[in-house]
């Protein structure tokens, strides 16, 4: 016999298929298998047609195209034997699905084969409809369906119920129709009869409201009643499961019972004594039980408060949380993150366990532990759950101590007690791992540091214990460096001693000597090498005796290959050697930094301006549009968006260390440039510089003002320019690190006397403007009313025009619906939405807002972004 005929068996298809060697006589012999096929089809045989279907389905199966098979599908069903029928249904379920037109083709013959005489092939059609059933075909065959479910076989029956869970989610208006049929399921004392009417009676509350309605009202009671009898039935061998009388319908009978509990109040009291009961009856020492006690706490948490059932299910979850099967501890996790929301003290008692689960050896149940462990930090524990996590961090493995880090930081910074703790335990983070360590986390510490006067010495002994002991470190190094630079006499001098103190004995070349040798670590980033520069600068204004060893080590770092250390390092040079006089001056510790103006900034951590699908940067009065930054950036990421950008002209080394608008003035000529910028000229050892203002420079850097105070001269260099200068550039600042932009006077406009605040432009482009109108409720301040007015400066109407905005997690914001959908075209109308905002955190943080506006103009989808932070104080 050929062995490619129509006549080979299949298991001698099968065996020739698995003797193939390569992929391509793999090929070979389907091609010419598939050919035997074609002809026998085009032949209209029927001697091998149940034998072909077959083979076509392995075939199928393999992954190759089959779909010259499906008319003889279609043939087989429409046939009048059994055999037939069920090879071209299984055919019909592998070789087509729902989206395929042929489909529609069989309807008719499902149709017949529903009201059939024999049973067998009523089921064959039940099951290809409750697999490939398509809308269509739904409404068509629903009567058929719903007649099946009261049929006299359970087999029919559950296969009926099995197909009207197809029907209903391919067309969820059928569903009121089947509500009776599906009640009625309910009373079934065959189990599988019951599993799939539980199971569509969970699906119909799902999509329609009526049928969750009419169950609340008729089937609850009888519900609770068949679970109390399935819970104290006795042993069946038929539906026992470890000792365990049919779990899965125990299962889904309490998912039925969540459904109806839950947002109602007087079901969930009825189902209340049946879960107990399971919930204490059910044994938990196989999976089957497991599994019983894990949905009937998750109903427990899903329905209306009940305080002492949330306790017994609370527990259930702590012995699953000792268990040593570790799928029974992750779940277990997973659901005390939702039972800590609805009852945290419960949750408390367990907080040890929780806590040995952060150190397992499975990595998803240390990071699940990890995530409930920072949920059940508070301001009475968070002592003893940070200790916990930071001797945790010594030992945990390299890959968990990134996610272990951020969130012992988080917690640092949301629940510290005080400072003095928050900076000891920042130092033992940055000493075991300041290596994940994120720049906003240490930023953030420099920021306490400067507004913790009493405690500047002691942190900068603390850091310089610290840095000796974890000098690979490079955040610790960073702050180290940062805080020897500004406060490095108070180490040396054991300055601001606290009682428990020890004292240390530094002298000024050890100082020096953490600075230089973090400086040449050439493995360490930009960042890093550039604060140490910056840091050396200033030692030499503190460490007289140590001058020439530190300008030595600025002068090395002249041939520097990177551009951004060689120019800072020629600059420096030049100020110690040339310029003594103001280089004191220049050096002064940094102003106190305004923590909260940062940690508002933090928590709306969004880009300042999102480019628009127009194309080119939107006007943003908050703020001034700033490209992607190089790599030595802000190095405190506290640049101010009140400060004025340096112009093009003025992108010098002293413009940016002292922030300090160098541009030209535009009532001034070049001839009253020369005698107020010379001391400029010598310093920098650079062109023709730009013209001045009124105030010269010379008058700034004159020896006469060395006896002033340094906070005096700082005040000049950093206030805003005068009236008559140049308006500032959008142009982004140059990549150098600028140490102290944003910490001069604010020009931002002061807030206003009571309740009543200036209205803003919050957001402009060149066919939009934004305009927000400010009001407050009486006697709460935390809730602020904004009316936004939206109009169109282009000569096009936007249509379907939609405004959203998103908000920092200490702000709620509830947006009205707007006037119109419509915004007309030149102004000749606008649209107005109005907002409420809750701020959590009123004093202490500004509000901050992002939003997006989407319209279409000229049938062409737009979108813009951007984000909106130039509120009024006080909101």
């Amino acid at each position: 016999m050929n062995p490619f005929s129509s006549g080979t068996r299949l298991r001698d298809m099968i065996r020739s298929i698995r003797a193939c060697k390569t992929a391509a006589e793999e090929r070979g012999v389907i091609r010419k298998e598939c050919a035997s096929i074609r002809d026998a089809i085009s032949e209209n045989g029927q001697d091998y047609m149940h034998r072909n279907l077959a083979k076509l389905m392995f075939i199928h199966m393999l992954g190759y195209p089959t779909h010259f098979g499906q008319m003889e599908c279609l043939k087989s069903i429409a046939s009048s034997g059994f055999p037939e029928k069920r090879i071209g249904y299984l055919g019909l379920m592998l070789l087509l699905d729902e989206r395929q037109e042929v489909l529609m083709l069989v309807t008719n013959s499902i149709k017949q084969d529903l009201n059939h005489t024999n049973q067998y092939i009523v089921g064959l059609a039940l099951c290809a409809l409750g697999n490939i059933c398509s809308a269509e075909m739904a409404r068509d065959l629903a009567p058929e369906v719903e007649r099946l479910l009261q049929f006299r076989d359970p087999n029919i029956r559950k296969k009926a119920a099995l197909c009207t869970i197809r029907i209903i989610k391919k067309v969820p208006d059928l569903a009121e129709n089947f509500i009776n049929p599906a009640a009625s399921l309910l009373k079934e004392k065959h189990h599988g009869v019951l599993l799939t009417g539980v199971q569509l009676c969970t699906d119909m509350c799902k999509v329609s409201t009526e049928a969750l309605e009419y169950f609340r009202k008729k089937c609850i009671d009888g519900l609770v009643k068949v679970l109390k009898d399935l819970t104290n039935s006795p042993y069946a061998p038929e539906y026992d499961v470890s000792g365990i009388a049919d779990p899965f319908l125990h299962i889904r009978l309490i998912k039925l019972l969540h459904v109806l509990g839950q947002g109602d109040a007087d079901a969930s009291d009825t189902m209340n004594d049946i879960l107990a009961q399971v919930a204490t009856k059910t044994e938990s020492n196989k999976n089957a039980g497991n599994a019983i006690l894990y949905e009937c706490v998750a109903t427990i948490m899903g329905i209306e408060y009940n305080g002492g059932l949330r306790v017994l299910a609370v527990n259930i979850l702590g012995r699953f949380l000792s268990s040593r099967d570790n799928n029974s501890r992750y779940v277990a996790l997973n659901m005390l993150m939702r039972a800590i929301t609805l009852d945290s003290q419960a949750v408390q008692r367990h907080r040890a366990t929780i806590v040995e689960c952060v150190k397992d050896s499975d990595a998803s149940i240390r990071k699940r532990a990890l995530e409930l462990v920072y949920l059940l930090v508070n301001d009475s524990n968070v002592k003893a759950l940070t200790k916990e996590l930071i001797d945790y961090l010594e030992v945990s493995d390299p890959e968990f101590k990134e996610d272990l880090t951020a969130k012992i930081c988080s917690i640092l910074e949301k629940f510290s007690p005080e400072k003095k703790w928050y900076i000891d335990q920042m130092v033992k983070v940055l000493s075991e791992a300041g290596n994940y360590v994120k720049d906003d986390v240490w930023h953030g510490l420099i920021v306490v540091v400067t507004n913790t006067s009493n405690l500047h010495g002691y942190t900068v002994r603390a850091l310089y214990k610290a840095v000796q002991a974890s000098s690979e470190q490079e955040s610790l190094v960073r702050v180290a460096v940062w805080c020897i630079g500004e406060y490095g006499e108070m180490l040396v001098g054991n300055a601001g001693m606290l009682d428990m103190e020890a004292p240390i004995t530094v002298t000024e070349a050890d100082a020096v000597g953490v600075v230089e040798t973090a400086i040449k670590r050439h493995s360490w980033d930009l960042t890093t090498r550039a604060m140490c520069l910056v840091s050396l600068l200033k030692l030499s204004s503190r460490y007289p005796s140590c001058a020439k060893r530190i300008n030595e080590i600025i002068h090395h770092q002249k041939g520097s290959l990177v551009l951004e250390l060689q120019q800072r390092a020629i600059e420096f040079n030049s100020i110690i050697e040339k310029h003594e006089k103001i280089r004191s001056a220049l050096v002064e510790r940094i102003p106190v930094l305004d923590e909260a103006t940062y940690n508002g900034r933090r928590a709306g951590s969004i880009p300042d301006v999102v480019s628009t699908s127009q194309g080119g940067l939107p006007k943003m009065p908050n703020g001034l549009a700033k490209p992607t930054s190089a790599p030595l950036v802000d190095l405190l990421d506290l640049s101010s968006d009140d400060m004025p950008a340096p112009s093009p002209s003025g992108g010098d080394f002293l413009q940016d260390l002292l922030g300090v608008d160098l541009s030209p003035s535009s009532k001034e000529t070049n001839q009253t440039q020369k005698n107020g910028t010379d001391v400029l000229l010598d310093l920098l050892s650079i062109g023709t510089p730009p013209a001045q203002s009124n105030s010269t420079m010379a008058d700034m850097f004159s020896p006469g003002q060395d006896n002033k105070s340094s906070e005096g001269i700082l005040d000049k260099l950093t206030s805003p320019s005068a009236p008559s200068a140049q308006a500032p550039s959008p142009i982004a600042s140059s990549s150098m690190m600028d140490l102290l932009d944003g910490f001069g006077p604010s020009s931002s406009t002061p807030e206003t006397n009571g309740t009543t605040h200036p209205s803003i432009v919050a957001f402009e482009s060149s066919t939009l403007q934004l305009t927000f109108k400010f009001s407050k409720e009486p006697g709460n301040p935390q809730i602020t009313l904004i009316e936004a007015q939206f109009s169109n400066k282009s000569p096009d109407i936007y249509s379907n025009f939609v405004f959203q905005a998103a908000v920092p997690k200490f702000l709620q914001l509830h947006l009205d619906p707007a006037s119109s959908n419509t915004l007309p075209a030149s102004g000749n109308g606008s649209i107005s939405q109005k907002l409420r905002v809750s701020n959590s955190q009123h004093g202490k943080k500004s509000l901050v807002m992002r939003m997006r506006i989407s319209y279409q103009a000229n049938n062409k989808d737009v979108l813009e972004e951007g984000q909106i932070s130039n509120f009024p104080r006080g909101l």
